[in-house]
């Protein structure tokens, strides 16, 4: 059974960076691609960014790029999250997610398994 637990959130200013992780536990090798979700206060959750396991290949929702990277250390079985110049709309519960299928996958229903997620506040 696959676990993912994500850790690194916390109470941020305005330009503050932050750094999530998120460990898979019982990594399975049909494990394909790796994504970062977030869901703000009455909000639908979104896409954020994904990474291949293999290829290493990368996508960004419109809003983070340029501001997040998304990075993978496979022999810890660890995906990253830096997110830096944050901004009060950045606020939200990140989630971490993971599918068994290649792709560009940007919503929810193309990913297996999720973690609890970690809160990211930025104060005002």
């Amino acid at each position: 059974q696959v676990q993912l637990v994500e850790s690194g959130g916390g109470l941020v200013q305005a330009g503050d960076s932050l750094r999530l992780s998120c460990a898979a536990s019982g990594r399975p090798v049909s494990l394909t691609v790796m994504g970062w979700f977030r869901q703000a206060p009455g909000k639908e959750r979104e896409f954020v960014a994904s990474i291949t396991w293999s290829t290493g290949s990368l996508y960004y929702a419109d809003s983070v790029k340029g501001r997040f990277t998304i990075s993978r250390d496979n022999a810890k079985n660890t995906v990253y999250l830096q997110m830096n110049s944050l901004k009060p709309e950045d606020t939200a519960v990140y989630y971490c997610a993971a599918a068994t299928r290649f792709g560009i996958l940007t919503t929810r229903n193309l990913y297996d398994y999720w973690g609890q997620g970690t809160q990211v506040t930025l104060s005002s």
